[in-house]
């Protein structure tokens, strides 16, 4: 399976109460702190709800 990082690169602060829940079950609670996951349809539909916020990126 493929695996992607991703790279919260905007601040959770004043976003809507789920978006700030969905950024702390894909691990990240802090600015440009980095996740390699694999790329499951349940991961990549948080990472949907939450992309403004964050940096995508596939790993070979």
């Amino acid at each position: 399976m493929k695996k992607i990082k991703i790279t919260l690169v905007k601040s959770p602060i004043d976003r809507p109460e789920r978006q700030k829940q969905t950024l702390i079950a894909l691990g990240l609670n802090k600015l440009n702190i980095a996740k390699e996951v694999e790329a499951t349809p349940q991961i990549l539909g948080m990472v949907r709800k939450v992309e403004h916020l964050v940096a995508v990126e596939e790993i070979a």
